[in-house]
Protein backbone atom coordinates (compact mmCIF):
# COMPACT_ATOMS: atom_id res chain seq x y z
CA UNK A 1 0.00 0.00 0.00
CA UNK A 2 1.21 3.32 -1.08
CA UNK A 3 0.70 6.11 1.72
CA UNK A 4 -0.80 9.79 1.09
CA UNK A 5 0.04 13.07 3.27
CA UNK A 6 -1.72 15.92 3.10
CA UNK A 7 -1.26 19.12 5.36
CA UNK A 8 -3.60 22.08 6.81
CA UNK A 9 -4.35 25.54 6.23
CA UNK A 10 -4.85 27.10 9.59
CA UNK A 11 -7.22 29.80 8.64
CA UNK A 12 -8.81 30.69 11.60
CA UNK A 13 -5.35 31.45 12.91
CA UNK A 14 -2.07 29.61 14.37
CA UNK A 15 -0.38 29.60 17.27
CA UNK A 16 2.58 27.30 19.55
CA UNK A 17 -0.42 26.38 21.73
CA UNK A 18 -3.50 24.96 22.12
CA UNK A 19 -6.56 27.92 20.95
CA UNK A 20 -9.90 27.46 20.51
CA UNK A 21 -11.42 27.46 16.94
CA UNK A 22 -13.72 25.36 14.88
CA UNK A 23 -17.50 25.63 13.82
CA UNK A 24 -18.78 26.06 17.66
CA UNK A 25 -15.69 27.17 20.05
CA UNK A 26 -14.41 31.19 20.30
CA UNK A 27 -11.85 31.67 17.64
CA UNK A 28 -10.16 34.18 20.88
CA UNK A 29 -10.40 31.25 23.42
CA UNK A 30 -6.47 30.74 24.64
CA UNK A 31 -4.85 33.75 22.59
CA UNK A 32 -4.10 35.23 25.81
CA UNK A 33 -2.83 34.65 29.32
CA UNK A 34 -1.15 31.10 30.81
CA UNK A 35 2.81 30.32 31.23
CA UNK A 36 2.68 29.78 27.38
CA UNK A 37 2.14 33.42 26.96
CA UNK A 38 5.09 34.95 24.82
CA UNK A 39 5.35 37.79 22.25
CA UNK A 40 3.35 37.06 18.83
CA UNK A 41 2.42 33.61 19.99
CA UNK A 42 -0.81 34.44 17.72
CA UNK A 43 -0.79 33.92 13.77
CA UNK A 44 -2.96 35.49 12.20
CA UNK A 45 -4.71 33.95 9.22
CA UNK A 46 -3.40 36.93 6.20
CA UNK A 47 -2.34 35.75 2.86
CA UNK A 48 0.86 36.26 3.48
CA UNK A 49 1.24 33.63 6.24
CA UNK A 50 -1.24 31.11 4.51
CA UNK A 51 1.03 31.32 1.28
CA UNK A 52 4.09 30.24 3.84
CA UNK A 53 2.03 27.87 5.14
CA UNK A 54 1.36 26.18 1.66
CA UNK A 55 4.97 26.77 0.16
CA UNK A 56 6.14 24.56 3.20
CA UNK A 57 4.09 22.01 2.83
CA UNK A 58 4.59 21.45 -1.20
CA UNK A 59 7.91 21.68 -0.78
CA UNK A 60 8.29 19.28 1.78
CA UNK A 61 6.28 16.83 -0.03
CA UNK A 62 2.71 16.79 0.99
CA UNK A 63 0.10 15.84 -1.42
CA UNK A 64 -2.87 18.75 -0.51
CA UNK A 65 -3.81 20.89 1.92
CA UNK A 66 -6.90 20.76 3.34
CA UNK A 67 -8.68 24.48 3.71
CA UNK A 68 -11.86 24.36 6.28
CA UNK A 69 -15.23 25.77 6.19
CA UNK A 70 -16.94 27.48 8.77
CA UNK A 71 -17.96 31.16 9.76
CA UNK A 72 -14.47 30.94 12.16
CA UNK A 73 -12.73 30.37 9.10
CA UNK A 74 -11.52 32.87 6.15
CA UNK A 75 -13.52 31.70 3.65
CA UNK A 76 -12.24 28.07 1.96
CA UNK A 77 -12.85 28.87 -1.97
CA UNK A 78 -10.79 32.76 -2.20
CA UNK A 79 -8.04 31.65 0.01
CA UNK A 80 -7.56 28.56 -2.03
CA UNK A 81 -8.00 30.56 -5.14
CA UNK A 82 -5.59 33.18 -4.11
CA UNK A 83 -3.09 30.19 -3.53
CA UNK A 84 -3.00 28.85 -7.04
CA UNK A 85 0.11 31.05 -8.18
CA UNK A 86 1.52 30.53 -4.79
CA UNK A 87 2.16 26.86 -5.84
CA UNK A 88 2.87 24.73 -8.52
CA UNK A 89 2.01 21.26 -7.71
CA UNK A 90 -0.10 21.21 -4.40
CA UNK A 91 -3.59 20.46 -4.40
CA UNK A 92 -6.00 22.25 -2.14
CA UNK A 93 -8.94 19.91 -0.17
CA UNK A 94 -11.67 22.53 0.31
CA UNK A 95 -14.11 21.99 2.59
CA UNK A 96 -17.52 22.88 1.34
CA UNK A 97 -21.41 22.52 2.74
CA UNK A 98 -24.33 20.71 0.67
CA UNK A 99 -27.51 23.31 1.06
CA UNK A 100 -25.28 26.47 1.14
CA UNK A 101 -24.39 26.27 -2.40
CA UNK A 102 -26.43 25.10 -5.40
CA UNK A 103 -25.00 21.62 -7.32
CA UNK A 104 -25.05 23.47 -10.33
CA UNK A 105 -22.80 26.39 -9.39
CA UNK A 106 -20.24 24.06 -7.56
CA UNK A 107 -19.47 22.53 -10.54
CA UNK A 108 -18.89 25.31 -12.70
CA UNK A 109 -16.66 26.45 -9.91
CA UNK A 110 -14.62 23.47 -9.25
CA UNK A 111 -14.73 23.23 -13.37
CA UNK A 112 -13.00 26.24 -13.50
CA UNK A 113 -10.23 25.98 -10.47
CA UNK A 114 -9.33 22.97 -12.14
CA UNK A 115 -8.57 24.68 -14.98
CA UNK A 116 -6.90 27.28 -13.38
CA UNK A 117 -4.91 25.41 -11.42
CA UNK A 118 -3.65 22.65 -13.76
CA UNK A 119 -6.32 19.87 -11.87
CA UNK A 120 -5.54 20.51 -8.21
CA UNK A 121 -8.88 20.31 -6.66
CA UNK A 122 -10.44 18.39 -4.33
CA UNK A 123 -13.73 18.41 -2.16
CA UNK A 124 -14.35 17.46 1.21
CA UNK A 125 -18.32 17.40 1.90
CA UNK A 126 -19.22 18.51 5.47
CA UNK A 127 -23.08 18.51 5.98
CA UNK A 128 -22.71 20.37 9.09
CA UNK A 129 -22.97 19.34 12.81
CA UNK A 130 -23.55 22.48 14.76
CA UNK A 131 -26.99 23.81 14.68
CA UNK A 132 -26.06 27.18 15.88
CA UNK A 133 -23.98 27.97 12.89
CA UNK A 134 -26.30 26.07 10.26
CA UNK A 135 -28.79 29.04 11.54
CA UNK A 136 -26.21 31.49 10.93
CA UNK A 137 -26.59 30.36 7.17
CA UNK A 138 -30.05 30.38 7.40
CA UNK A 139 -30.01 26.52 7.25
CA UNK A 140 -32.83 24.68 9.08
CA UNK A 141 -32.51 21.58 7.45
CA UNK A 142 -32.38 18.90 10.39
CA UNK A 143 -29.37 16.68 10.77
CA UNK A 144 -30.36 13.56 8.94
CA UNK A 145 -32.05 14.71 6.05
CA UNK A 146 -28.34 17.05 5.51
CA UNK A 147 -27.55 14.01 4.73
CA UNK A 148 -30.47 12.56 2.10
CA UNK A 149 -29.61 16.16 0.71
CA UNK A 150 -26.25 15.61 0.43
CA UNK A 151 -27.00 12.82 -1.33
CA UNK A 152 -29.04 14.36 -4.13
CA UNK A 153 -26.33 17.22 -4.41
CA UNK A 154 -23.67 14.72 -4.96
CA UNK A 155 -26.02 13.32 -7.67
CA UNK A 156 -26.38 16.69 -9.70
CA UNK A 157 -22.67 17.38 -9.26
CA UNK A 158 -22.19 14.75 -10.89
CA UNK A 159 -24.48 14.41 -13.55
CA UNK A 160 -23.21 18.14 -14.74
CA UNK A 161 -19.89 17.04 -15.91
CA UNK A 162 -21.67 14.35 -18.10
CA UNK A 163 -22.69 14.56 -21.88
CA UNK A 164 -26.08 14.57 -21.29
CA UNK A 165 -26.38 16.62 -18.00
CA UNK A 166 -28.42 16.35 -15.34
CA UNK A 167 -31.96 16.63 -15.04
CA UNK A 168 -33.10 16.11 -11.40
CA UNK A 169 -36.28 15.84 -9.26
CA UNK A 170 -36.06 15.27 -5.58
CA UNK A 171 -37.06 16.41 -2.22
CA UNK A 172 -34.16 18.77 -2.00
CA UNK A 173 -33.14 19.57 -5.84
CA UNK A 174 -35.13 20.18 -8.80
CA UNK A 175 -33.09 21.16 -11.82
CA UNK A 176 -33.12 20.84 -15.71
CA UNK A 177 -30.47 20.03 -18.11
CA UNK A 178 -27.91 20.86 -15.46
CA UNK A 179 -24.24 21.01 -16.96
CA UNK A 180 -21.00 22.50 -17.15
CA UNK A 181 -17.57 22.36 -18.95
CA UNK A 182 -16.00 19.12 -17.74
CA UNK A 183 -12.41 19.28 -16.58
CA UNK A 184 -9.45 17.07 -17.52
CA UNK A 185 -10.36 15.26 -14.37
CA UNK A 186 -13.35 15.23 -11.82
CA UNK A 187 -12.20 16.27 -8.28
CA UNK A 188 -12.22 13.54 -6.08
CA UNK A 189 -15.31 13.81 -3.04
CA UNK A 190 -14.17 13.50 0.49
CA UNK A 191 -16.91 13.05 3.66
CA UNK A 192 -16.78 12.02 6.42
CA UNK A 193 -19.63 11.23 9.17
CA UNK A 194 -20.08 8.00 12.02
CA UNK A 195 -24.04 8.54 12.18
CA UNK A 196 -26.09 5.87 10.59
CA UNK A 197 -27.52 8.42 7.81
CA UNK A 198 -23.69 9.55 6.97
CA UNK A 199 -23.13 5.48 5.62
CA UNK A 200 -25.05 5.17 2.80
CA UNK A 201 -23.93 8.93 1.15
CA UNK A 202 -20.33 7.98 1.24
CA UNK A 203 -20.91 4.26 0.11
CA UNK A 204 -22.98 5.63 -2.54
CA UNK A 205 -21.36 8.90 -3.63
CA UNK A 206 -18.13 9.69 -2.62
CA UNK A 207 -14.67 8.64 -3.10
CA UNK A 208 -13.12 8.91 0.44
CA UNK A 209 -14.34 8.39 3.43
CA UNK A 210 -12.26 10.77 6.15
CA UNK A 211 -12.85 10.22 9.64
CA UNK A 212 -10.92 11.74 12.88
CA UNK A 213 -8.31 10.00 14.81
CA UNK A 214 -9.84 7.54 16.68
CA UNK A 215 -7.94 4.72 18.01
CA UNK A 216 -7.12 2.16 15.68
CA UNK A 217 -10.04 -0.42 16.72
CA UNK A 218 -12.70 2.10 16.07
CA UNK A 219 -11.45 3.37 13.21
CA UNK A 220 -11.08 -0.53 11.66
CA UNK A 221 -14.72 -0.62 12.87
CA UNK A 222 -15.81 2.25 10.75
CA UNK A 223 -13.85 1.13 7.75
CA UNK A 224 -15.51 -2.48 7.87
CA UNK A 225 -19.00 -0.56 8.20
CA UNK A 226 -18.05 1.84 4.96
CA UNK A 227 -16.66 -0.98 3.03
CA UNK A 228 -19.87 -2.97 3.76
CA UNK A 229 -22.25 -0.60 2.43
CA UNK A 230 -19.61 0.20 -1.01
CA UNK A 231 -19.61 -3.45 -1.59
CA UNK A 232 -23.48 -3.50 -1.54
CA UNK A 233 -23.28 -0.54 -3.91
CA UNK A 234 -20.72 -2.29 -6.15
CA UNK A 235 -18.46 0.83 -5.72
CA UNK A 236 -15.01 0.88 -3.88
CA UNK A 237 -14.28 3.35 -1.32
CA UNK A 238 -10.98 4.82 0.23
CA UNK A 239 -10.31 5.79 3.25
CA UNK A 240 -8.37 8.66 5.35
CA UNK A 241 -7.98 9.72 8.70
CA UNK A 242 -7.76 13.02 10.01
CA UNK A 243 -4.90 13.94 13.20
CA UNK A 244 -2.73 16.21 14.41
CA UNK A 245 0.84 15.30 15.12
CA UNK A 246 3.75 16.34 17.92
CA UNK A 247 6.77 14.02 15.78
CA UNK A 248 10.22 14.95 17.99
CA UNK A 249 13.71 13.35 17.93
CA UNK A 250 13.00 11.36 21.27
CA UNK A 251 9.67 10.43 22.91
CA UNK A 252 10.04 12.26 26.02
CA UNK A 253 10.91 15.55 24.06
CA UNK A 254 7.35 15.43 22.24
CA UNK A 255 5.87 14.48 25.48
CA UNK A 256 7.13 17.42 27.00
CA UNK A 257 5.36 19.88 24.44
CA UNK A 258 2.17 18.07 24.73
CA UNK A 259 2.92 18.86 28.47
CA UNK A 260 3.87 22.69 27.96
CA UNK A 261 0.61 22.85 25.60
CA UNK A 262 -1.98 21.52 28.50
CA UNK A 263 -0.19 23.59 31.05
CA UNK A 264 -1.26 27.15 29.23
CA UNK A 265 -4.70 25.85 29.08
CA UNK A 266 -7.39 27.80 31.34
CA UNK A 267 -9.60 25.87 32.96
CA UNK A 268 -12.48 28.51 32.59
CA UNK A 269 -11.75 28.70 28.57
CA UNK A 270 -11.59 24.57 28.70
CA UNK A 271 -15.09 24.21 30.05
CA UNK A 272 -16.22 27.04 28.01
CA UNK A 273 -15.31 25.06 24.56
CA UNK A 274 -16.56 22.23 25.78
CA UNK A 275 -20.07 23.66 26.62
CA UNK A 276 -20.14 24.58 22.91
CA UNK A 277 -18.74 21.49 21.88
CA UNK A 278 -21.33 19.65 23.68
CA UNK A 279 -24.18 21.64 21.46
CA UNK A 280 -22.89 19.97 18.39
CA UNK A 281 -25.50 17.20 17.05
CA UNK A 282 -22.75 15.52 15.18
CA UNK A 283 -21.92 12.09 16.22
CA UNK A 284 -17.59 12.24 15.35
CA UNK A 285 -18.04 15.37 17.27
CA UNK A 286 -19.44 13.22 20.29
CA UNK A 287 -17.10 10.74 20.00
CA UNK A 288 -14.05 13.29 20.15
CA UNK A 289 -15.11 14.68 23.45
CA UNK A 290 -15.50 10.86 25.09
CA UNK A 291 -12.12 10.41 24.23
CA UNK A 292 -11.34 12.89 27.50
CA UNK A 293 -14.65 13.78 28.95
CA UNK A 294 -13.51 17.42 29.54
CA UNK A 295 -11.63 16.11 32.60
CA UNK A 296 -7.74 16.55 32.71
CA UNK A 297 -4.92 16.62 34.26
CA UNK A 298 -2.42 20.03 33.50
CA UNK A 299 0.95 18.32 34.83
CA UNK A 300 0.03 14.96 32.97
CA UNK A 301 -0.36 15.13 29.11
CA UNK A 302 -0.82 11.00 29.32
CA UNK A 303 -3.10 11.69 30.89
CA UNK A 304 -4.95 11.89 28.02
CA UNK A 305 -3.03 9.48 26.09
CA UNK A 306 -6.47 7.22 24.59
CA UNK A 307 -4.00 4.64 22.44
CA UNK A 308 -0.32 4.44 22.76
CA UNK A 309 1.08 7.56 21.26
CA UNK A 310 -2.45 9.20 20.50
CA UNK A 311 -2.91 12.01 22.13
CA UNK A 312 -6.59 13.78 22.75
CA UNK A 313 -5.77 16.98 24.22
CA UNK A 314 -6.24 18.79 21.22
CA UNK A 315 -9.90 18.16 21.27
CA UNK A 316 -10.29 20.53 24.71
CA UNK A 317 -9.85 23.52 22.87
CA UNK A 318 -10.80 23.00 19.19
CA UNK A 319 -13.74 21.36 17.44
CA UNK A 320 -13.60 18.52 14.78
CA UNK A 321 -10.12 16.70 14.97
CA UNK A 322 -9.16 16.44 18.23
CA UNK A 323 -6.70 13.89 18.64
CA UNK A 324 -2.91 13.79 17.60
CA UNK A 325 0.05 11.55 17.17
CA UNK A 326 2.81 12.13 20.00
CA UNK A 327 6.07 10.67 20.18
CA UNK A 328 9.56 9.69 18.40
CA UNK A 329 9.55 10.10 15.02
CA UNK A 330 9.68 5.99 14.82
CA UNK A 331 6.88 5.99 17.69
CA UNK A 332 4.46 8.23 15.27
CA UNK A 333 5.74 5.89 12.21
CA UNK A 334 4.67 3.10 13.94
CA UNK A 335 1.49 4.33 15.05
CA UNK A 336 1.21 5.38 11.17
CA UNK A 337 1.57 1.86 10.46
CA UNK A 338 -1.16 0.36 12.44
CA UNK A 339 -3.44 2.79 10.80
CA UNK A 340 -2.53 1.49 7.93
CA UNK A 341 -2.71 -2.00 8.65
CA UNK A 342 -6.57 -1.36 8.82
CA UNK A 343 -7.10 0.19 5.77
CA UNK A 344 -6.73 3.45 5.77
CA UNK A 345 -3.99 5.09 3.37
CA UNK A 346 -4.24 8.60 3.40
CA UNK A 347 -3.61 10.87 6.81
CA UNK A 348 -4.33 14.48 6.22
CA UNK A 349 -1.83 16.23 9.31
CA UNK A 350 -1.63 18.88 10.99
CA UNK A 351 0.20 20.47 14.29
CA UNK A 352 0.82 23.89 16.21
CA UNK A 353 2.01 25.52 14.40
CA UNK A 354 1.66 24.51 11.11
CA UNK A 355 4.94 25.75 9.61
CA UNK A 356 7.48 24.65 12.39
CA UNK A 357 5.62 20.80 12.49
CA UNK A 358 5.43 19.88 8.96
CA UNK A 359 9.14 20.27 9.22
CA UNK A 360 9.04 18.01 11.76
CA UNK A 361 6.66 15.69 10.38
CA UNK A 362 8.38 15.98 6.94
CA UNK A 363 12.26 15.26 8.03
CA UNK A 364 11.35 13.16 10.59
CA UNK A 365 8.62 10.83 10.40
CA UNK A 366 8.67 10.49 6.19
CA UNK A 367 11.95 9.26 5.79
CA UNK A 368 11.27 6.38 8.18
CA UNK A 369 7.74 6.18 5.99
CA UNK A 370 10.47 5.85 3.07
CA UNK A 371 12.66 3.32 4.34
CA UNK A 372 9.81 0.92 4.66
CA UNK A 373 8.50 2.06 0.88
CA UNK A 374 5.29 2.83 2.01
CA UNK A 375 5.61 6.17 0.23
CA UNK A 376 7.43 7.09 -2.44
CA UNK A 377 11.04 8.68 -2.41
CA UNK A 378 10.87 12.67 -1.89
CA UNK A 379 13.66 14.95 -1.46
CA UNK A 380 13.45 17.41 1.17
CA UNK A 381 13.48 21.12 1.05
CA UNK A 382 16.38 22.62 3.37
CA UNK A 383 15.20 23.99 5.83
CA UNK A 384 14.51 27.53 6.22
CA UNK A 385 17.12 30.10 8.03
Amino acid sequence: MSLTFDWFLPTTGDSRALVGGGHSVPTDLGREGGPLDTAGRFREPDLKYLVQVARTAEDLGFDAVLTPTGTPCEDAWVVASALIPETERLKFLIALRPGLISPTLLAQMASTFQRLSGDRLLLNVVVGGDPSEQLRFGDRVQKDDRYARAAEFLQVFRGAFTEAGSTFRGEHYDVQDARTRRPARVPQIYLGGSSAAAGPVTAAHTDVYLTWGEPPGAVADKIAWIRKLADEQGRTVRFGVRLHTISRDHSQDAWQIADRMLAGLDPAQVAQAQEALAASESEGQKRMRELHGGAFDRADARSLEVHPGLWAGVGLMRSGAGTALVGSHTEVADLIGEYAEIGIDEFVMSGYPHVEEAYWFAEGVLPILRKRDVIPGVASAPRPG
